[in-house]
């Protein structure tokens, strides 16, 4: 490799996301994701070597670093802006959504019923511990979550279905990113997340999805979802407990 000072094109790195668990680095349409548990990167990879939908390309992998081309077109949106995307972009979200619930499930199992109600037991007591949020705010919202812990049929889901790791041209799903926790889990989990904070949209992606779903038990995702992430986000620094579009969620629905 030569002199890059002889290079005017030099490309500039940026940080993506950082934090305890993960940084993401962009160097032009190169990624690089170094995870401190590798086991999140193993799982990536093969998540994304069985989902049959768009997922970034897979450059190399030398631990604990991954590198990932970049997916063409623009996120799906952001959590707590509006969507400039369309109708039909949207719908096509949930096609892609229900072609990965419809693939062979995962050899590795996902997190049981158990494991789900501890967490939002522990992060309700949390927030109303440090009194992080009103108390009928948290308790309204529990008895929501409490909806979406229930049996399901598991399904292949992405776990972190995000709006921004659904990338978008036009019209058209270019790919999905982030599968560090995929595995089996219930469908409406993935249909909640990629819906959080755009409820506007559910229905095109439930039409886009194309096949009846329990909207109740999705809006109980929302809650549950939100109650037990903000700590998380508080403690990695992305920003001031009021300006969450998650904590904007749960206040909207007590």
């Amino acid at each position: 490799m030569g002199d890059p000072r002889d290079n005017g094109d030099v490309n500039q790195v940026e940080v993506v996301v950082a934090h305890h668990e993960c940084a993401t680095l962009r160097v032009g349409d190169l990624f690089l994701k170094i995870y401190s548990d590798q086991t999140r990167t193993d799982v990536e990879v093969e998540a994304m070597a069985r989902a049959p939908i768009p997922t970034p390309e897979v450059l190399w992998r030398k631990p604990p670093v991954l590198a990932l081309a970049a997916l063409p077109g623009t996120a799906l949106g952001r959590l707590g802006e509006p969507s400039i995307a369309s109708s039909a972009a949207w719908a096509a979200a949930g096609a892609t959504v229900r072609m990965l619930h419809d693939a062979p499930l995962p050899p590795w199992p996902g997190r049981t019923l158990d494991e789900l109600t501890a967490r939002l037991d522990g992060e309700c007591d949390w927030l109303l511990t440090n009194d992080v949020l009103p108390a009928d705010v948290v308790s309204y919202n529990r008895r929501l979550a409490e909806t979406a812990l229930r049996p399901w049929t598991p399904a292949f889901i992405h776990g972190d279905l995000q709006i921004t790791h659904v990338f978008v041209e036009g019209d058209e799903v270019t790919g999905v990113l982030d599968w560090s926790e995929a595995s089996r889990g219930d469908a409406l989990y993935d249909l909640a997340t990629l819906t959080l904070a755009h409820e506007q949209h559910l229905g095109d992606v439930v039409a886009g999805y194309g096949t009846d779903v329990d909207l109740d038990v999705i809006r109980a995702w929302w809650s549950w979802r939100s109650l037990v992430v903000v700590r998380w986000l508080a403690e990695h620094g992305f920003g001031p407990l009021e300006e969450m579009p998650e904590v904007a969620v749960l206040r909207s629905r007590s």
